[in-house]
């Protein structure tokens, strides 16, 4: 197949311009063109263009040799690459007749997910380990929290089947590298098990919570009638190490179960389980992360100040940003995660601690937007071993919880009283979303000393990229603790532990991905190592 990239097409161009545009481009006829699909549409929004659609399209013609050789000396038309996925293992009939162990993940968020699925695919039925409730019943429970101030540590916005990626935007985009373009694989799954078709090219696909949860359960039942198997509610509580190896996991309340290729899909917060492989001598280090607040404006404003006169547009939908500010202290501050026309959600997984993370739904029409405006730290802020980032967090937690006044409100402040260095006393033009409410303080105490001057400093220069993004009325709401896991679980080139054989880190918890698709691609890199291992004994 031939790529055409840069083709640009009117915003509200009818469907069958498309086809014209590109037999225009390629000076070709109706007949030459065998078929055509989107790799990726993305738009310019630039205040002072038109505005546009950018296409970069697959199509099959002719006779393509003849059409490259015409081209050649343009960059915008090129063989398209192949990004289709191949499974590099199939299972042993050991494992198909149920004659030998089979794989077992421990974790069911988007890497424990795509780990098993492709495990499956493969043939080698895996067991998922999953300690919290299927998604259904887990959202009753996150629900608990948000509307009667009841936290289940076992069933939340961290821990059951879809992991922390079911309570979030949804987004699928991701900067990491992909030569292998695992991430298609990612989508492609998503669309077969339900999310809408164009998460295939838009250049920033989301699905949304709502329809997440119909999208995790097709591909447990997929799992399942490929032979896998899932386990909700078995808490893996230890591990079974002997010469190096691990030979099985224990689990709360059920016997122990052995094991010897074992994937750790645990997610970013499953603490109790780091300690658990910490106490059974598995090597990790402590990793940088960041900490901070949510941040509320009108969503109307963030359209305004980065589309200009196409705010409002249906087609281009609800404006996002992404901003970074170097503050004089050495503080890289930075807006992460950010939910256009989202909600705060409460995020805590442990009693007596508030946590705070962003959610949108598909459409993204609630009436504000937000982000975590977060500063980064390093090991060197939280010295002690590789559990120290955990111990840190824990306590910048403990400390929002008494600052909401101990019943998960968050300590929430208005942007012109912080920066001020005033406690807030009533909210104005913008209400926080965040349930189970905000409790209006002083958010100084909340975070170390060097993280609110560095967003204090921020926040201005963040004005002159969005205007009205210092606007006094804005809301903070605190604490944004969980941007990424505080510990690499480090791996070597295997992709298995340094120091314990079978044992596969992966995905966000190990540190080894941030988000819904580089942990989901990360899922598939781990099963096809394990898989390949496991036909190499």
């Amino acid at each position: 197949m031939i790529r055409i990239t840069e083709l640009r097409l009117p915003i509200n161009h009818a469907p069958e311009e498309l086809e014209a545009a590109i037999l225009k481009h390629l000076d070709l006829t109706t007949k030459d063109l065998v078929s055509f699909e989107v790799y990726k549409r993305s738009y310019d929004a630039r205040k002072n263009v038109s505005l546009a659609f950018i296409y970069t399209i697959d199509l099959s013609v002719k006779n393509e040799e003849a059409l490259l050789k015409k081209f050649t000396n343009d960059v915008h038309i090129r063989p398209s690459p192949d990004t289709s996925y191949h499974f590099v293992a199939k299972a042993p009939e050991s494992i198909v007749q149920g004659n030998a162990l089979r794989p077992v993940v421990i974790g069911f968020g988007p890497c424990g997910i795509f780990a098993a699925l492709v495990l499956a695919q493969m043939g080698f039925k895996p067991i998922v380990l999953e300690r919290g409730k299927p998604v259904r019943e887990r959202t009753q429970d996150t629900w608990g929290l948000w509307r009667k101030n009841i936290l289940n540590p076992e069933s939340n916005v961290q821990f059951g089947e879809g992991g922390a990626g079911t309570f979030s935007d949804g987004k699928l985009y991701s900067q990491i590298k992909d030569p292998k373009f695992y991430g298609r694989k990612v989508i492609h799954e998503f669309i077969k098990a339900g999310a809408p078709e164009e998460i295939r090219y838009v250049a920033k696909p989301h699905i949304g919570t709502f329809r997440l949860v119909g999208v995790v359960e097709k591909m447990r039942q997929e799992i399942i009638n490929l032979g896998g198997e899932i386990r909700f509610s078995q808490k893996v509580v230890g591990f079974d190490i002997q010469n190096d190896h691990i030979v099985g996991v224990k689990i709360e309340g059920y016997t122990d179960l052995p094991a010897n290729h074992v994937v750790l899909a645990l997610g970013h917060s499953a603490r109790d389980t780091f300690e658990a492989l910490h106490r059974d001598g598995v090597y990790m280090e402590a990793k940088p992360f960041s900490v901070g607040f949510r941040i509320e404006h009108p969503q109307s404003l963030i359209d305004k100040a980065r589309l200009g006169p196409h705010a409002g547009n249906e087609l281009i939908g609800a404006a996002d940003y992404k901003l970074v500010h170097h503050a004089k202290n050495g503080r890289a501050v930075y807006s992460f995660c950010m939910c256009p026309g989202g909600t705060v959600v409460a995020a805590a997984s442990e009693p007596n601690r508030v946590v705070t993370n962003g959610m949108s739904q598909y459409s993204r029409n609630e009436r504000n937007a937000n982000a975590g405006i977060v500063v980064g730290i390093t090991p060197e802020d939280f010295p002690g071993g590789p559990l120290a980032g955990i111990e840190f967090q824990r306590a910048l937690e403990s400390k929002a919880f008494v600052l909401g006044g101990s019943n998960y409100e968050a300590p929430g402040q208005l942007v012109g009283d912080f920066l001020e260095g005033k406690a807030s006393t009533e909210f104005g033009t913008v209400m926080p979303s965040y349930k189970p409410g905000v409790h209006l303080t002083d958010l100084a105490d909340a975070l170390p000393s060097y993280a609110i001057e560095a967003i204090r400093e921020a926040l201005p220069a963040f004005e002159k990229q969005i205007k009205g993004f210092s606007m006094k009325d804005a809301v903070l709401t605190g604490i944004e603790t969980r941007t990424s896991s505080p510990l690499r679980i480090t791996r070597g080139p295997n992709l298995q532990s340094l120091n314990i054989k079978g044992l596969y880190p992966a995905g966000e918890g190990a540190g080894y991905a941030g988000g819904i698709l580089s942990a989901g691609v990360d899922g598939i890199k781990v099963a096809e190592a394990l898989a390949l291992d496991y036909l190499s004994q």
